[in-house]
């Protein structure tokens, strides 16, 4: 960047040579005046008034115009003779709290850039003791003949300046305030709250010069030989607030309004999610809750038990479920616990007197089997003996 000043700051008896840089340029579109009859450009001549000359930059000084309006010639050297200490330096005359600077008191902005090596070391001191102290210095300098009020502060890693206007160029708001006296009630200052809430914070650089693009967009078409179409225009803005606190609310529906739809408009740029199901999640879940039902469903099929006369009996099972059922209902988080465990003794009991019954009757069929063995060889053993006495009989 092209600096437009060099000088130092004078801080206490140190010296920092610096440059001075605009912080600011200006976007703004210009005209020139034209001829209508034929487009021809408008200019300025600069002509002598009393010779009706047009006089070149090298003719022309400075002069001052006294009340009667004669002109005091004022030369360059007579101004650089003037004992003015800000001639070319920047001289810090206190350091304060950033919030005694009235806004209203500030102008164009600058960045100071160190001049030079040896400027690095107490130009960066003094940044850091800005830092620290959490204050801006206020100095005064002289640019473009006149001295100026300024303030430094930090910005990132770079000190920079800005013109302030003096005290007593500030007017006093005088006449500008309503001068009839005006009563406002809670429930409309509830309702700018709610306003503001809704309309919120904004991110600084989002904002641009509409009106700036909307002309160029006119020239550009101008250019082409294009017609540009005019916007649809809002109607009259202005006149007299009838209902205020219809306008307030109708102002809160039409912001909460413009912030979904700014919402929505980011959500259908982003890319749509996929959603991917889980596998065997769903699956086991089912099981597990099925599991039990199927259970209880086997152990209520058949119950058989042996009675104490000797008889097997079969039993269906539902009576039997629903006595545990009825049994394990106590109103406490362990009824499903109480369930199950019925069942699974009940399961437990049929599957002993299962095993039980038949190892008696394995037994029961054993002892015939072994009893009718015997009688048959008793048997066998008396008609042998009955044979052989009758040998010996006859004999």
């Amino acid at each position: 960047m092209r600096s437009i000043w060099n000088g130092a700051i004078s801080f206490g008896l140190v010296s920092i040579p610096i440059k001075l840089v605009n912080a600011t340029e200006n976007h703004s579109i210009s005209f020139r005046q034209i001829h209508l009859e034929d487009g021809g450009r408008i200019r300025y001549r600069k002509v002598c008034e009393l010779d009706e000359r047009e006089v070149t930059a090298a003719d022309i000084g400075k002069a001052y115009e006294d009340a009667d309006g004669s002109m005091i010639p004022i030369t360059d050297e007579d101004l650089a003779a003037l004992p003015l200490p800000t001639a070319k330096t920047i001289e810090i005359v206190a350091f304060v709290p950033a919030s005694e600077i009235d806004p209203l008191q500030m102008e164009a902005a600058y960045y100071l850039s160190a001049n030079g090596v040896p400027a690095a070391k107490p130009y960066t001191l003094l940044r850091e003791a800005l830092k620290r102290s959490r204050k801006v210095a206020v100095a005064k300098f002289a640019l473009r003949g006149r001295e100026r009020l300024g303030m430094l502060r930090v910005v990132d890693d770079v000190i920079a300046m800005h013109g302030l206007l003096w005290p007593d160029e500030i007017r006093a708001p005088e006449g500008v305030a309503p001068d009839t006296e005006v009563t406002v009630r809670d429930a409309e200052l509830d309702l700018a709250d709610a306003l503001m809430d809704t309309l919120g914070e904004v991110d600084m650089d989002t904002l641009h010069d509409d009106y700036r693009e909307a002309v160029e967009a006119l020239v550009a078409a101008k250019a082409s030989g294009e017609t540009l179409e005019a916007p649809a225009g809002g109607g009259d803005q202005g006149g007299k607030v009838i209902d205020l606190i219809a306008a307030l609310e109708n102002s809160v529906r039409a912001a909460k309004k413009s912030r979904d739809e700014e919402a929505d408009q980011g959500a259908s740029e982003g890319e749509d999610a996929e959603v991917h199901p889980i596998k065997g999640r769903g699956t086991a879940r089912k099981t597990t809750r099925k599991a039990p039902e199927k259970t209880a469903e086997k152990t209520a099929e058949k119950t058989t038990h042996r009675t104490p006369t000797g008889k097997t009996v079969t039993r269906s099972g539902e009576g039997a479920v629903k006595k545990s059922s009825a049994r394990s209902s106590p109103k406490s988080s362990d009824t499903k616990k109480s369930t199950a465990a019925p069942r699974k003794t009940a399961a437990k009991k049929t599957t002993t007197r299962k095993a039980t019954s038949e190892s008696k009757s394995s037994t029961a069929r054993k002892s015939s089997s072994s009893g009718g063995t015997a009688k048959s060889t008793t048997a066998k053993k008396a008609t042998a003996g009955k044979a052989t006495a009758k040998k010996r009989a006859s004999a």
